[in-house]
């Protein structure tokens, strides 16, 4: 899957004099975190949640300073400044943007996400902005893929059976006191487990067998059984 299968698109965009009040609105009335910046066709800059709450509206004012700080502190940055007064999208946009081509790999985008520490990329059909692919979009992509999976996948009761067990049998917290029945694609367990860490870690070893539809569980705990011997 790539960019250009995944990306939301038509894009909601500002322009580097959009109002910041307006570009606040917009986030919140289509529910996202980030707004690309464009002049014309190509992707200037970002704004973000982040960067409104670093407007002064958002928080307390900093106190004015006496005259003599600046003799034993470092000055204010200006640029600061411009960060908590700006009522323009321009003046607080992230002007470094990390975009990828439409044809760029998901697996290549979840990596760069990670690894840069961002929410979002722009995608790109040469210069100009064609989407946006956000990290939910990849874990709905992730999703799609192993239910399509799921639905192509057939196997026989006796196949799942078969690769279940010989997953089973390599585990150590498997007890050779469970049974396995495969019927329609349900999976039954029967018999006896050693704790309930064990009965989940079963679960999961037959729901990820292709073609298996549920999983049943009749099992009784052992430590159980062995209270009521006594």
């Amino acid at each position: 899957m790539k960019a250009k299968d995944l990306m939301t698109r038509p894009v909601v965009t500002i322009t580097p004099d959009t109002m910041l009040a307006d570009a606040a609105a917009l986030l919140a009335q289509h529910r996202i975190s980030g707004l690309p910046v464009v002049e014309g066709h190509r992707v200037v800059g970002i704004v973000s949640e982040s960067d409104l709450l670093q407007h002064r509206e958002m928080g307390e004012r900093s106190p004015r300073r006496p005259w003599w700080a600046c003799m034993f502190r470092e000055l204010p940055d200006p640029l600061d400044y411009v960060k908590a007064h700006a009522v323009r999208a321009g003046d607080v946009m992230t002007t470094r943007v990390i975009c990828v081509a439409e044809d760029a790999p998901a697996p290549a985008i979840a990596t760069l996400l990670e690894r840069k520490a961002i929410r979002r990329v722009p995608v790109l059909s040469g210069e100009k902005l064609v989407g946006i692919v956000t990290r939910a979009d990849l874990v709905r992509s992730v999703g799609l893929a192993e239910r399509k999976s799921r639905l192509r996948t057939w196997q026989s009761d006796d196949t799942i059976r078969a690769r279940l067990l010989e997953e089973l049998d390599a585990q150590p917290w498997w007890s050779s006191a469970s049974n396995v029945q495969v019927t329609r694609g349900i999976v039954r367990y029967s018999g006896v487990y050693d704790g309930d860490d064990a009965r989940r870690a079963a679960r999961v070893a037959a729901e990820n067998i292709p073609g298996v539809r549920r999983v049943d569980d009749d099992r009784v705990d052992a430590s159980n059984l062995l209270s009521t011997m006594e």
